[in-house]
């Protein structure tokens, strides 16, 4: 029998969640009680772990699990020989600087100013790379409070809304330290590849099989032959659409898959170009 993938998933926090619905809608079991720390998917040959978000990139970065779901942020701040292997378009977020409102315009100006940041190993990267010669102050939460009790003159943390920037009496500065996302996370060998232990490909293409079902929808609609050539522009698909003979050989069935957030637009156009009975469902899952 193969040795199972070991996957880690965070167990609890905002990556937890839509991490979990990502893995059930791939076809992988998911646990049903947040106490469990450990799920074995038999049937596909997979073992899930559930760990804080933050010590995914530790464990899979030594080895000891194959693959995990994390943020960028988190697994760039381990500092590990892991590397990302696939966005997962979920859990968005920037990386950003902030300090009392009037104080700070750009980054320039934090040489010789104290930072307080959770994300100590992605912060000191940054100003290193930059030449900043900033102190770094490492706090576990409550970023936003560390200027007010006189630890920082300035912060970096994960900035979503800004609202609680805002009551802290803070404002943003400068431009975004880093873009983040969740990640499907894998090891770095000693010779710089990321191993391919058995069933990772199978997730990986499952996962992206999820995100092109999330991202895109079937649209079927009936059009003249003559009109084909037009129609193929407004619905091009992936490589090319479907193209089905009707019982009147005046007229053809197309199929074409269409980005979700276009559907209705091109349903208008298809309209008005003379298509008729135009359709559009959902895709479960696919693979590209």
């Amino acid at each position: 029998m193969p040795n199972k993938l070991r996957v880690a998933v965070p167990n609890k926090g905002s990556l937890s969640e839509s991490a979990a619905a990502m893995l059930s809608e791939a076809g992988y079991r998911q646990r049903r009680d947040s106490r469990e720390l450990v799920l074995v998917d038999s049937d596909n040959e997979i073992e899930f772990f559930y760990l804080r978000p933050r010590d995914i990139a530790v464990y899979v970065g030594a080895g000891t699990l194959d693959v995990g779901i994390t943020g960028r942020d988190l697994l760039l701040d381990a500092e590990v020989e892991a590397a990302e292997l696939l966005e997962l378009g979920f859990a968005a977020s920037t990386f950003r600087f902030a300090g009392p409102v009037g104080d700070f315009s750009s980054a320039n100006e934090l040489s010789g100013k104290r930072l307080a940041t959770s994300y100590d190993g992605l912060l000191r990267r940054y100003l290193g790379e930059r030449g900043i010669d900033a102190k770094v102050v490492r706090l576990d939460g409550a970023v936003e409070s560390s200027v007010r009790l006189g630890v920082a003159d300035a912060i970096a943390d994960v900035v979503e809304t800004g609202n609680t920037l805002r009551a802290a009496g803070m404002e943003i500065f400068g431009d975004p330290i880093l873009q983040s996302e969740a990640v499907l996370i894998g090891r770095v060998g000693a010779n710089g590849e990321t191993p391919q232990p058995a069933g990772q490909e199978v997730l990986i293409r499952r996962l992206q099989g999820v995100l092109v079902a999330r991202q895109y929808a079937l649209m079927d609609y009936d059009i003249r032959a003559e009109l084909v050539e037009a129609a193929s522009k407004l619905t091009p698909g992936l490589e090319s659409p479907t193209v089905s003979p009707l019982q009147d050989s005046n007229w053809v069935a197309v199929r074409s898959m269409v980005l979700k957030k276009d559907t209705n637009r091109v349903m208008d156009e298809l309209y008005e170009l003379g298509a008729r009975a135009i359709l559009v469902t959902s895709i479960h899952a696919a693979r590209v």
